[in-house]
Protein backbone atom coordinates (compact mmCIF):
# COMPACT_ATOMS: atom_id res chain seq x y z
CA UNK A 1 0.00 0.00 0.00
CA UNK A 2 2.95 2.14 0.65
CA UNK A 3 4.41 1.99 -2.48
CA UNK A 4 1.01 2.53 -4.15
CA UNK A 5 1.32 5.86 -2.06
CA UNK A 6 4.62 6.62 -3.07
CA UNK A 7 3.84 5.93 -6.81
CA UNK A 8 0.81 8.31 -7.31
CA UNK A 9 1.07 11.12 -4.26
CA UNK A 10 2.00 13.35 -7.33
CA UNK A 11 -0.41 12.47 -9.49
CA UNK A 12 -3.27 12.56 -6.44
CA UNK A 13 -2.04 15.74 -5.61
CA UNK A 14 -2.15 17.62 -9.26
CA UNK A 15 -5.57 15.64 -9.90
CA UNK A 16 -6.63 17.14 -6.38
CA UNK A 17 -4.94 20.97 -7.22
CA UNK A 18 -7.35 20.47 -10.61
CA UNK A 19 -10.71 19.71 -8.72
CA UNK A 20 -10.06 22.15 -5.72
CA UNK A 21 -9.43 25.29 -8.59
CA UNK A 22 -12.55 23.98 -10.25
CA UNK A 23 -14.66 23.95 -7.10
CA UNK A 24 -13.40 26.93 -6.17
CA UNK A 25 -14.21 28.80 -9.34
CA UNK A 26 -17.21 27.64 -9.27
CA UNK A 27 -18.15 28.88 -5.48
CA UNK A 28 -16.84 32.01 -6.24
CA UNK A 29 -19.30 32.33 -9.72
CA UNK A 30 -22.56 30.93 -7.70
CA UNK A 31 -21.34 34.04 -4.95
CA UNK A 32 -21.65 36.42 -7.80
CA UNK A 33 -24.65 34.90 -9.19
CA UNK A 34 -26.56 35.39 -6.01
CA UNK A 35 -25.40 39.17 -5.50
CA UNK A 36 -25.18 40.23 -9.26
CA UNK A 37 -27.81 38.41 -11.30
CA UNK A 38 -28.63 41.96 -12.79
CA UNK A 39 -25.03 41.92 -14.54
CA UNK A 40 -25.17 38.47 -15.22
CA UNK A 41 -28.44 38.72 -17.69
CA UNK A 42 -26.85 42.70 -18.33
CA UNK A 43 -24.36 40.68 -20.64
CA UNK A 44 -26.54 38.34 -21.93
CA UNK A 45 -29.00 40.81 -22.77
CA UNK A 46 -25.81 43.08 -24.60
CA UNK A 47 -24.98 40.47 -26.44
CA UNK A 48 -28.36 40.23 -28.17
CA UNK A 49 -28.55 44.10 -28.32
CA UNK A 50 -25.13 45.32 -29.58
CA UNK A 51 -24.98 43.61 -33.05
CA UNK A 52 -28.18 45.95 -34.54
CA UNK A 53 -26.42 48.82 -31.98
CA UNK A 54 -23.31 48.78 -34.13
CA UNK A 55 -24.82 48.21 -37.50
CA UNK A 56 -26.92 52.04 -36.81
CA UNK A 57 -23.77 53.32 -35.83
CA UNK A 58 -21.84 52.19 -38.80
CA UNK A 59 -25.16 53.44 -40.55
CA UNK A 60 -24.29 57.32 -39.24
CA UNK A 61 -25.93 56.97 -35.92
CA UNK A 62 -24.70 58.27 -32.51
CA UNK A 63 -24.15 55.16 -30.55
CA UNK A 64 -26.31 56.39 -27.73
CA UNK A 65 -29.41 56.43 -30.46
CA UNK A 66 -28.48 53.08 -31.95
CA UNK A 67 -28.30 51.18 -28.51
CA UNK A 68 -31.79 53.04 -27.55
CA UNK A 69 -33.42 51.35 -30.30
CA UNK A 70 -31.44 48.02 -30.16
CA UNK A 71 -33.26 48.04 -26.52
CA UNK A 72 -36.37 49.32 -27.28
CA UNK A 73 -36.91 46.83 -30.18
CA UNK A 74 -35.19 44.08 -27.29
CA UNK A 75 -37.83 44.96 -24.77
CA UNK A 76 -41.13 44.89 -27.19
CA UNK A 77 -40.31 41.97 -29.02
CA UNK A 78 -38.18 39.54 -27.42
CA UNK A 79 -40.19 41.04 -23.43
CA UNK A 80 -43.24 40.85 -25.14
CA UNK A 81 -43.17 37.46 -26.65
CA UNK A 82 -41.55 35.85 -23.08
CA UNK A 83 -44.30 37.74 -21.21
CA UNK A 84 -47.03 36.33 -23.48
CA UNK A 85 -45.61 33.24 -23.40
CA UNK A 86 -44.75 32.93 -19.78
CA UNK A 87 -48.99 33.84 -18.53
CA UNK A 88 -50.19 30.88 -21.45
CA UNK A 89 -47.56 28.56 -20.17
CA UNK A 90 -48.42 29.19 -16.21
CA UNK A 91 -51.88 29.53 -17.03
CA UNK A 92 -52.06 26.24 -18.74
CA UNK A 93 -49.50 24.23 -15.91
CA UNK A 94 -51.91 25.36 -13.16
CA UNK A 95 -54.66 24.10 -14.55
CA UNK A 96 -52.62 20.82 -15.50
CA UNK A 97 -52.03 20.93 -11.51
CA UNK A 98 -55.84 21.46 -10.79
CA UNK A 99 -56.73 18.51 -12.54
CA UNK A 100 -53.86 16.03 -11.24
CA UNK A 101 -56.42 14.60 -8.32
CA UNK A 102 -58.80 13.53 -11.32
CA UNK A 103 -55.94 11.96 -13.12
CA UNK A 104 -54.98 10.05 -9.78
CA UNK A 105 -58.56 8.87 -9.17
CA UNK A 106 -59.14 7.77 -12.73
CA UNK A 107 -56.08 6.05 -12.57
CA UNK A 108 -56.82 4.30 -9.17
CA UNK A 109 -60.09 3.14 -10.60
CA UNK A 110 -58.68 1.43 -13.82
CA UNK A 111 -56.28 -0.33 -11.84
CA UNK A 112 -59.09 -1.58 -9.57
CA UNK A 113 -61.15 -2.79 -12.26
CA UNK A 114 -58.47 -4.57 -14.04
CA UNK A 115 -58.06 -6.39 -10.97
CA UNK A 116 -61.07 -7.45 -10.65
CA UNK A 117 -61.35 -8.68 -13.79
CA UNK A 118 -58.51 -10.67 -14.25
CA UNK A 119 -59.51 -12.34 -10.55
CA UNK A 120 -62.80 -13.10 -12.32
CA UNK A 121 -61.20 -14.96 -14.81
CA UNK A 122 -58.97 -16.72 -12.78
CA UNK A 123 -60.47 -18.39 -9.59
CA UNK A 124 -57.27 -19.40 -8.56
CA UNK A 125 -56.16 -15.84 -7.08
CA UNK A 126 -56.97 -14.86 -3.44
CA UNK A 127 -60.08 -13.01 -2.65
CA UNK A 128 -57.88 -10.36 -0.57
CA UNK A 129 -55.92 -9.26 -4.63
CA UNK A 130 -58.43 -6.75 -5.07
CA UNK A 131 -57.62 -4.83 -1.43
CA UNK A 132 -54.20 -5.42 -2.06
CA UNK A 133 -54.11 -3.85 -5.65
CA UNK A 134 -56.80 -0.78 -4.48
CA UNK A 135 -53.73 0.08 -1.53
CA UNK A 136 -50.70 -0.10 -3.81
CA UNK A 137 -52.57 1.20 -6.41
CA UNK A 138 -53.58 4.27 -3.96
CA UNK A 139 -50.17 4.73 -2.61
CA UNK A 140 -48.04 4.64 -5.86
CA UNK A 141 -51.00 7.08 -7.50
CA UNK A 142 -50.67 9.45 -4.31
CA UNK A 143 -47.11 9.61 -4.65
CA UNK A 144 -46.94 10.22 -8.47
CA UNK A 145 -49.53 12.54 -7.90
CA UNK A 146 -47.88 14.61 -5.20
CA UNK A 147 -44.12 14.60 -7.52
CA UNK A 148 -45.94 15.48 -10.47
CA UNK A 149 -47.62 18.43 -8.43
CA UNK A 150 -44.51 19.24 -7.05
CA UNK A 151 -42.74 19.59 -9.93
CA UNK A 152 -45.50 21.92 -11.55
CA UNK A 153 -46.21 24.36 -8.75
CA UNK A 154 -42.70 24.80 -7.91
CA UNK A 155 -42.53 25.20 -11.46
CA UNK A 156 -44.94 27.97 -11.54
CA UNK A 157 -43.33 29.99 -8.59
CA UNK A 158 -40.50 30.44 -10.48
CA UNK A 159 -42.35 31.84 -13.27
CA UNK A 160 -44.78 33.92 -11.12
CA UNK A 161 -42.35 35.34 -8.47
CA UNK A 162 -41.98 38.22 -10.81
CA UNK A 163 -40.72 40.84 -8.44
CA UNK A 164 -37.46 39.54 -8.45
CA UNK A 165 -37.42 38.79 -11.50
CA UNK A 166 -38.49 42.12 -13.00
CA UNK A 167 -35.95 44.23 -10.87
CA UNK A 168 -33.35 42.22 -11.85
CA UNK A 169 -34.18 42.60 -15.59
CA UNK A 170 -34.99 45.86 -15.69
CA UNK A 171 -32.22 46.29 -13.97
CA UNK A 172 -30.37 44.22 -17.05
CA UNK A 173 -31.49 46.47 -19.80
CA UNK A 174 -30.42 49.56 -18.18
CA UNK A 175 -26.88 47.91 -17.43
CA UNK A 176 -26.74 46.47 -21.11
CA UNK A 177 -27.81 50.07 -22.55
CA UNK A 178 -24.60 51.41 -20.87
CA UNK A 179 -22.76 48.82 -21.98
CA UNK A 180 -23.27 49.44 -25.02
CA UNK A 181 -22.66 52.56 -25.29
CA UNK A 182 -19.32 52.62 -23.24
CA UNK A 183 -18.14 49.08 -24.52
CA UNK A 184 -15.17 50.77 -26.83
CA UNK A 185 -13.61 52.44 -23.70
CA UNK A 186 -13.72 49.88 -21.57
CA UNK A 187 -12.04 47.56 -24.76
CA UNK A 188 -9.07 50.16 -24.72
CA UNK A 189 -9.12 49.94 -20.72
CA UNK A 190 -8.87 45.91 -20.78
CA UNK A 191 -6.23 46.32 -23.46
CA UNK A 192 -4.13 48.51 -21.57
CA UNK A 193 -4.49 47.55 -17.61
CA UNK A 194 -4.88 43.76 -18.20
CA UNK A 195 -1.54 41.55 -17.67
CA UNK A 196 -0.31 39.66 -20.17
CA UNK A 197 -0.55 36.14 -18.75
CA UNK A 198 -4.78 37.69 -18.33
CA UNK A 199 -4.84 38.34 -21.82
CA UNK A 200 -3.41 34.95 -22.89
CA UNK A 201 -5.85 33.30 -20.65
CA UNK A 202 -8.59 35.17 -22.26
CA UNK A 203 -7.50 34.47 -25.97
CA UNK A 204 -7.07 30.99 -24.66
CA UNK A 205 -10.58 31.35 -23.59
CA UNK A 206 -11.91 33.06 -26.40
CA UNK A 207 -10.55 30.54 -29.40
CA UNK A 208 -11.20 27.27 -27.43
CA UNK A 209 -14.29 27.30 -25.01
CA UNK A 210 -16.48 30.71 -25.69
CA UNK A 211 -16.82 29.86 -29.46
CA UNK A 212 -17.70 26.42 -28.84
CA UNK A 213 -20.21 27.26 -26.58
CA UNK A 214 -21.93 29.98 -28.48
CA UNK A 215 -22.25 27.24 -31.23
CA UNK A 216 -22.93 24.66 -29.30
CA UNK A 217 -26.07 26.72 -27.77
CA UNK A 218 -27.27 28.00 -30.96
CA UNK A 219 -27.34 24.65 -32.22
CA UNK A 220 -28.98 23.17 -29.45
CA UNK A 221 -31.77 26.18 -29.36
CA UNK A 222 -32.16 25.32 -32.89
CA UNK A 223 -32.89 21.92 -32.02
CA UNK A 224 -34.92 22.71 -29.35
CA UNK A 225 -37.10 24.72 -31.67
CA UNK A 226 -37.62 22.09 -33.95
CA UNK A 227 -38.59 19.27 -31.08
CA UNK A 228 -41.31 22.43 -29.54
CA UNK A 229 -42.62 22.86 -33.24
CA UNK A 230 -42.91 19.11 -34.05
CA UNK A 231 -44.64 17.99 -30.48
CA UNK A 232 -46.76 21.42 -30.60
CA UNK A 233 -48.22 20.95 -34.41
CA UNK A 234 -49.08 17.05 -33.64
CA UNK A 235 -50.62 17.55 -30.30
CA UNK A 236 -52.85 20.38 -31.74
CA UNK A 237 -53.64 17.66 -34.23
CA UNK A 238 -54.12 15.24 -31.90
CA UNK A 239 -56.59 17.84 -30.17
CA UNK A 240 -54.80 17.42 -26.67
CA UNK A 241 -55.47 19.99 -23.71
CA UNK A 242 -52.41 22.26 -22.74
CA UNK A 243 -50.50 21.66 -26.17
CA UNK A 244 -48.89 24.87 -25.94
CA UNK A 245 -47.10 24.19 -22.02
CA UNK A 246 -46.44 21.00 -23.17
CA UNK A 247 -44.77 21.17 -26.22
CA UNK A 248 -42.88 23.89 -24.29
CA UNK A 249 -41.79 21.86 -20.86
CA UNK A 250 -40.73 19.18 -23.77
CA UNK A 251 -38.47 21.64 -25.01
CA UNK A 252 -37.42 21.95 -21.66
CA UNK A 253 -36.65 18.77 -20.61
CA UNK A 254 -35.19 17.86 -24.30
CA UNK A 255 -32.08 20.14 -23.14
CA UNK A 256 -31.14 17.19 -20.68
CA UNK A 257 -28.70 14.90 -22.00
CA UNK A 258 -29.43 11.38 -21.78
CA UNK A 259 -33.29 11.95 -20.71
CA UNK A 260 -34.84 13.91 -22.90
CA UNK A 261 -38.67 13.85 -24.25
CA UNK A 262 -39.04 10.52 -23.37
CA UNK A 263 -38.87 11.75 -19.57
CA UNK A 264 -42.08 13.41 -19.81
CA UNK A 265 -43.36 10.96 -22.92
CA UNK A 266 -43.35 7.67 -21.50
CA UNK A 267 -44.76 7.89 -18.30
CA UNK A 268 -47.99 10.00 -19.92
CA UNK A 269 -48.17 6.94 -22.39
CA UNK A 270 -48.12 4.35 -19.60
CA UNK A 271 -50.55 6.43 -18.00
CA UNK A 272 -52.93 6.52 -20.82
CA UNK A 273 -52.80 2.84 -22.07
CA UNK A 274 -53.83 1.81 -18.29
CA UNK A 275 -56.41 4.03 -18.19
CA UNK A 276 -57.93 2.48 -21.51
CA UNK A 277 -57.03 5.46 -23.75
CA UNK A 278 -55.24 3.40 -26.50
CA UNK A 279 -55.56 5.29 -28.92
CA UNK A 280 -53.90 8.89 -27.70
CA UNK A 281 -51.27 6.11 -26.19
CA UNK A 282 -50.22 5.28 -29.83
CA UNK A 283 -50.32 8.34 -31.26
CA UNK A 284 -48.27 9.99 -28.74
CA UNK A 285 -45.49 6.86 -28.84
CA UNK A 286 -45.53 7.60 -32.78
CA UNK A 287 -44.91 11.32 -31.90
CA UNK A 288 -42.60 10.23 -29.60
CA UNK A 289 -40.81 8.33 -32.21
CA UNK A 290 -40.76 10.99 -34.66
CA UNK A 291 -39.28 13.19 -32.45
CA UNK A 292 -36.46 11.38 -31.80
CA UNK A 293 -35.32 10.16 -35.10
CA UNK A 294 -35.55 13.70 -35.83
CA UNK A 295 -33.22 14.83 -33.25
CA UNK A 296 -30.87 12.21 -34.48
CA UNK A 297 -31.31 13.06 -38.29
CA UNK A 298 -30.90 16.80 -37.61
CA UNK A 299 -28.44 16.70 -34.33
CA UNK A 300 -25.49 16.22 -36.59
CA UNK A 301 -26.03 18.54 -39.67
CA UNK A 302 -27.06 21.64 -37.13
CA UNK A 303 -24.76 20.76 -34.49
CA UNK A 304 -21.87 20.67 -36.74
CA UNK A 305 -18.26 19.07 -35.24
CA UNK A 306 -19.28 17.44 -31.75
CA UNK A 307 -17.88 19.19 -28.49
CA UNK A 308 -16.51 15.40 -27.70
CA UNK A 309 -18.16 15.26 -24.63
CA UNK A 310 -19.89 12.23 -23.45
CA UNK A 311 -23.91 13.04 -22.41
CA UNK A 312 -23.32 10.48 -19.27
CA UNK A 313 -20.13 12.81 -18.33
CA UNK A 314 -22.33 16.14 -19.03
CA UNK A 315 -25.08 15.58 -17.15
CA UNK A 316 -23.42 13.46 -14.04
CA UNK A 317 -21.55 16.68 -13.96
CA UNK A 318 -24.55 19.02 -14.16
CA UNK A 319 -26.37 17.17 -11.25
CA UNK A 320 -23.78 17.46 -9.05
CA UNK A 321 -23.10 21.42 -10.27
CA UNK A 322 -26.84 21.77 -8.88
CA UNK A 323 -26.47 19.62 -5.81
CA UNK A 324 -23.24 21.56 -4.83
CA UNK A 325 -24.55 25.13 -6.19
CA UNK A 326 -27.93 25.52 -7.22
CA UNK A 327 -28.96 27.04 -10.69
CA UNK A 328 -25.65 29.04 -10.78
CA UNK A 329 -23.79 25.47 -10.77
CA UNK A 330 -25.98 23.83 -13.79
CA UNK A 331 -25.08 27.62 -15.76
CA UNK A 332 -21.07 26.99 -15.31
CA UNK A 333 -20.98 23.70 -15.44
CA UNK A 334 -21.17 22.72 -19.16
CA UNK A 335 -18.58 25.71 -19.77
CA UNK A 336 -16.37 23.91 -17.41
CA UNK A 337 -16.46 20.77 -19.01
CA UNK A 338 -15.92 22.46 -22.55
CA UNK A 339 -12.45 24.38 -21.04
CA UNK A 340 -11.78 20.99 -19.03
CA UNK A 341 -11.68 19.74 -22.74
CA UNK A 342 -9.72 22.24 -24.28
CA UNK A 343 -7.38 22.82 -21.75
CA UNK A 344 -6.68 18.75 -22.17
CA UNK A 345 -7.19 18.86 -26.35
CA UNK A 346 -4.45 21.48 -25.99
CA UNK A 347 -1.78 19.09 -23.93
CA UNK A 348 -2.06 20.87 -20.62
CA UNK A 349 -3.68 18.70 -17.93
CA UNK A 350 -0.54 16.18 -19.15
CA UNK A 351 1.47 18.64 -18.24
CA UNK A 352 0.00 19.50 -15.05
CA UNK A 353 -0.63 16.11 -13.85
CA UNK A 354 2.42 14.25 -13.70
CA UNK A 355 2.42 10.67 -14.16
CA UNK A 356 4.24 7.63 -12.76
CA UNK A 357 6.77 7.16 -16.00
CA UNK A 358 7.53 3.43 -14.85
CA UNK A 359 3.15 2.42 -15.52
CA UNK A 360 3.29 4.16 -18.84
CA UNK A 361 5.88 2.60 -20.80
CA UNK A 362 4.36 4.28 -24.15
CA UNK A 363 5.08 7.06 -23.17
CA UNK A 364 9.27 6.25 -22.45
CA UNK A 365 9.47 5.15 -26.07
CA UNK A 366 7.56 8.33 -27.47
CA UNK A 367 10.43 9.94 -26.03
Amino acid sequence: MISFYRKYWRTAFDIALIVLTVYLFMLLFSYLYKIATPIFLALIIYAMIEPLARFLHRRGLRKSIASAISVLLFVTVILGALVGAGIIFTSQIMNLVAKADDYKIVFQEQIVERVADLQSRLEALPPDVVDKSKDYASQFTNKAAKLLTGFLSGLVNSLTSFSTFMFNFVVGIILAYFLSIEIESWKRLAEDKTPKTFKAAFFFLKENVLRGILSYVKAQAKLISLTFVVIFIALLLLNVNNAFSIALLSGIFDVLPLLGVSTLFIPWIIYLFIVGNTSLAIWLSAVLIVVILVRQFMEPKITGESLGVSAFTTLAFMIVSLSLFGVAGVIVSPVLIILLKALSDQGYLQRWIRKPIEEYPSDLTAR
